[in-house]
């Protein structure tokens, strides 16, 4: 766990400090190419080695500053050129156009980063200038000797150090890129769960909404199987006045606080917040009779639990309407439509208590 931890840290740092630790590395290059180059004797590509290692460092103050672009353009151009003036100096045999495919994958992941649209077809511009470029060098230094002539030993490195920035290049942002990949995709799958759960899910008791629970009595009601079930609709009585003497917020938790005791009584059950303070409980395979012991048992608990708020005892009661599924309903309003006038049967006379004929 702690390794996983450990691994997505460091991806984490990597992907969203790509740039930075490009020109760090670009700069780290350059001071190994200098060293080489001044035991092997090249003098200008010591110079211009020297003139690269300023310049990354100043792309490194230009990241730190957010200047992403400018930065880019600066690693296409310096490795452009110095693949050109190092295959004149020493030669295309020293593996100098491997500098040149270095770029190709930081061409492709920064440039999907910076080119949005149809502006990405600069991206395949770019690796067509690239390739172009390669393509004239070695058609123009193949058989050309080079101005200086470095030992065996020396060149063999040469190409297995231009290799290895190549190799490394292509790894290091093929693996970064799948890794951010990978995150967007996760983000975007959460985001689509999230967006489901908030269509089909009340925002303030958590209860399905319209939308999520018809579809679900639809079901059952289509299947003999699962055809036996009952519905209460319940309705918090005089809550308008509760909102008038504690105010909405209080109002709020009251509905909260009854909502969440009948999750507690009916598990297992599908609950929605049919709309402001009504609720509608689908009891699969209770009995009606059960159903309705169950229902006033929960309309005593939720009558005997006042809700506190701020130090305030809110009393609260619900009168619920029941009904069950019969072969004559043939769609959800038929049975949530009987619930309800029991309901409000029970509002016109008295209140807190439950109606089932």
């Amino acid at each position: 766990m702690k390794e996983r931890k450990a691994f997505d840290n460091m991806m984490h740092y990597l992907v969203h400090n790509s740039n930075l630790v490009t020109v760090a590395v670009m700069c780290l290059v350059h001071a190994s190419l200098l060293i080489f180059m001044l035991i092997a004797g090249v003098t200008p590509l010591v110079q211009f080695n020297v003139l690269s290692v300023v310049v990354y460092s100043f792309c490194y103050l230009l990241c730190k500053n957010g200047h992403t672009m400018p930065v880019f353009v600066s690693i296409l151009i310096e490795v452009s050129v110095y693949s050109a003036v190092a295959t004149y100096y020493i030669g295309l045999h020293c593996g100098t156009f491997c500098f040149l495919f270095s770029i190709v994958p930081i061409i492709v992941f920064f440039g999907c980063f910076l080119f949005k649209g149809v502006m990405r077809w600069h991206i395949v511009g770019m690796l067509i200038i690239n390739f172009g470029l390669y393509a004239f060098l070695f058609i123009k230094f193949d058989a050309a000797d080079p101005v200086y002539v470095i030992a065996p030993t020396l060149r063999t490195i040469h190409v297995l150090f231009a290799m290895f920035t190549m190799v490394f290049a292509t790894i290091f942002y093929s693996v970064i890129y799948i890794y951010a990949s990978e995150v967007e995709r996760s983000g975007l799958e959460q985001e689509n769960k999230q967006l489901s759960a908030d269509a089909s899910e009340d925002a303030l008791t958590g209860l399905l909404n319209r939308r999520g629970f018809l579809p679900v009595m639809k079901k059952l009601m289509e299947n003999e199987m699962t055809s036996h079930f009952c519905i209460s609709f319940s309705d918090i009585d005089n809550f308008k006045r509760i909102n008038d003497s504690y105010g909405h917020d209080a109002g709020d938790e009251v509905l909260r606080h009854i909502t969440g005791l009948i999750k507690k009584e009916m598990q297992g059950c599908y609950i929605c917040r049919w709309g402001g303070e009504e609720v509608i409980i689908l009891m699969k395979d209770y009995d009606f009779a059960v159903a309705k012991e169950k229902m006033e048992y929960v309309r005593k608990s939720i009558e005997n639990s006042p809700t506190v708020f701020f130090n305030q005892r809110i009393p609260a009661t619900i009168t619920i309407g029941l009904e069950e599924n019969k072969p004559e309903y043939k769609e959800p309003d038929d049975i949530i439509k009987i619930a309800d006038e029991r309901m409000y049967y029970g509002k016109q006379h008295g209140k807190n208590i439950v109606v089932s004929e």
